[in-house]
């Protein structure tokens, strides 16, 4: 479980990453691609290329979390594509997870089953 802590930092990764990576192959981008600690008891924040999914990623002192949310309709609404990372506050996230705006997907598929 991931708690909201309110000295918690939460770090977005901007670019998308492959929804087949593994806990430790996210623990390892962590480190390569965004230069810090996974270990370090903050919350990485990864999104899908559709934009459909998230995986929250963390250290809560005995083993590593990861949660996954993946969007049956709409896709989450995200900052713009660049290279780097974005910086919350718990207070941030929790909006986020409780408030994210869907985007209508228009094409209607809809994720197999």
């Amino acid at each position: 479980m991931i708690a909201l802590r309110s000295d918690l930092k939460v770090v977005l990764a901007t670019q998308p990453v492959d929804f087949r990576k593994s806990v430790h192959t996210l623990s390892a981008l962590v480190s390569e691609a965004l230069r810090a600690n996974p270990y370090c008891g903050d919350v990485f924040v990864f999104r899908s290329k559709r934009m459909d999914r998230v995986k929250l990623l963390a250290w809560d002192g005995s083993g590593m979390v990861l949660v996954t949310k993946w969007l049956h309709e709409g896709r989450f609404t995200w900052p713009p594509i660049r290279d780097g990372v974005v910086h919350l506050s718990a207070t941030q996230l929790a909006m986020l997870l409780e408030t994210w705006e869907l985007i209508p997907v228009t094409n209607g598929r809809s994720p197999a089953n």
